[in-house]
């Protein structure tokens, strides 16, 4: 692997005070494909980039997942580092996101924040929702990743082309992790330096209203990676609504008072759609077992 070989991505909206600077850093550092894709930025974002040595290439559509997706399609290089315009992470630790490529160890790197999380770059509802996340991620999937919405990252770009990605917005970077994992890709993770955003830049992500879209993204995919969570969550649901709206029939009818057929019938219902989703869940993890089990012989034969 030869510096020529990566390209260095950069997703930017309105980052007029961080961009030149970590544009230059790469451009110091021998890495001269960096390609910054802008979505619409008001500032001087475009001009710094441009100037600093960027290649900027304008986004049709808005939101990172968006921008990634469109920048995906054009890039050559064999290798993608994928990094915020923030500041907020270090281009000097990229040789640490491309060692385990450059090894063929991984398919895919995240750069795990934790690993030197600098005072004030992350406040504690963040952290919290961090942590919530991760450990959503390990019960549903079973691989165990400390940080999943880093965004420093490192692809072989096949890899990243095999990935079937729809998300638009800041739930792209689960939508990935989970979508190599599906494929059978290798996903390691290394301890980065994150550090406060620089001044004249803004966060875009909301912890309330992008949140609940994460946490909604990583079980809706769970649909076809892990069925019987997926399925048996709801399953558990309806039946737990049954059990205690037959708890209050028991209750009613042990003390002689009216019978509550409709209700009676809803709590039969409740339980056996709760009963019904549990078996689906069963015969969806079966063949979902069996899929991935082809996706991943036939990776394997792809490369």
């Amino acid at each position: 692997m030869s510096n020529d070989d990566v390209c260095i991505l950069i997703p930017t909206l309105n980052e007029a005070g961080s961009i030149g600077a970590v544009v230059e850093e790469f451009i110091s550092l021998g890495f001269s494909n960096v390609l910054v894709i802008d979505g619409h930025s008001t500032d001087d974002t475009v001009a710094l980039a441009s100037r600093a040595g960027a290649r900027v290439m304008d986004q049709s559509g808005i939101g990172k997942g968006q921008a990634l997706k469109e920048a995906f399609r054009v890039i050559e290089e064999d290798y993608i580092v994928l990094i915020d315009g923030d500041g907020t992470y270090l281009p000097s630790e990229v040789h640490k996101l491309l060692g385990p490529l450059k090894g063929g160890r991984a398919e895919q790197v995240v750069g795990n924040r934790l690993g030197n999380l600098r005072g004030g770059a992350l406040k504690r509802i963040n952290m919290l929702g961090n942590r919530m996340v991760n450990l959503l991620f390990g019960v549903i999937y079973g691989v165990q990743l400390a940080d999943i919405l880093s965004g420093y990252r490192a692809f072989t770009r096949y890899g990243v082309q095999s990935l079937d990605l729809s998300m638009s917005g800041f739930e792209i970077e689960s939508e990935m992790t989970i979508e190599s994992i599906k494929k059978g890709q290798r996903i390691e993770e290394v301890p980065i330096t994150y550090q406060p955003r620089a001044k004249g830049t803004e966060t875009k992500l909301s912890p309330f209203r992008d949140g609940p879209r994460i946490i909604l993204t990583i079980y809706r995919m769970a649909k076809t990676l892990n069925p019987l969570f997926y399925f048996g969550l709801m399953g558990s649901l309806f039946g737990a609504a049954g059990f205690l709206t037959g708890i209050y029939v028991v209750c009613e009818w042990m003390a002689d008072r009216t019978e509550h057929i409709p209700l009676t019938i809803l709590t039969a219902i409740l339980i056996i759609v709760g009963f019904q989703l549990f078996l689906l869940g069963i015969q969806g993890d079966m063949v979902a077992t069996m899929h991935r089990e082809m996706m991943r012989e036939l990776y394997r034969r792809r490369k």
